[in-house]
């Protein structure tokens, strides 16, 4: 049990300390040449001090590669399911593109700030498709633990030749 909740907290630390590391590594990235005050914002940053962004990317970064660490050694020894990775990878990117998005769109622009636009068109899709992708998946993955896919072992389909062929005819 103390085993699976190192595992359990590893998982939960890397999908949150990942996009704290592309946020805090990325840093403000606003105009140069003129004052904060003067500049345009599509979204005001947050009141984060700017010195402390870099201690917070790499917190973020030794949080990320040490919850890799634990999860990946825990996938070698058999005690994490790799197939768990298929939940984790969606929500580590979601994170990432996410924090990524909030950095353009919290940029200090002269003008319209065109990433910001970029970032929510392309962005959301995305984030949307990779969150969709992890619930699936992770019901999927517990529906299998449970016992409850459909009696076939956790294949989900009937084993052996399909009658009438593999699209159903006859031919």
């Amino acid at each position: 049990m103390r085993t699976r909740a190192i595992l359990l907290v590893s998982a939960a630390v890397l999908v949150v300390a990942a996009p704290m590391a592309v946020w805090g590594l990325m840093g403000q990235d606003d105009y140069q040449g003129l004052p904060p005050s003067e500049l345009d914002y599509a979204v005001r940053p947050p009141g984060v001090p700017a010195h402390l962004a870099l201690p917070i990317g790499l917190v973020g970064l030794a949080l990320a590669a040490a919850a890799g660490t634990v999860l990946v050694r825990g996938a070698l020894r058999g005690a994490f399911d790799p197939r768990w990775w298929q939940v984790l990878a969606p929500l580590v990117a979601t994170g990432v593109i996410s924090a990524w998005c909030w950095r353009v769109m919290t940029a200090g622009v002269v003008g319209a700030n065109i990433g910001a636009g970029i970032a929510v068109a392309l962005g959301t899709p995305v984030v949307f498709t990779l969150l969709v992708c992890a619930v699936v998946r992770t019901v999927a993955l517990l529906r299998r633990r449970d016992g409850r896919d459909g009696g076939h072992g956790g294949r989900g389909m009937r084993p052996g030749p399909v009658p009438g062929g593999a699209l159903g005819s006859e031919g």
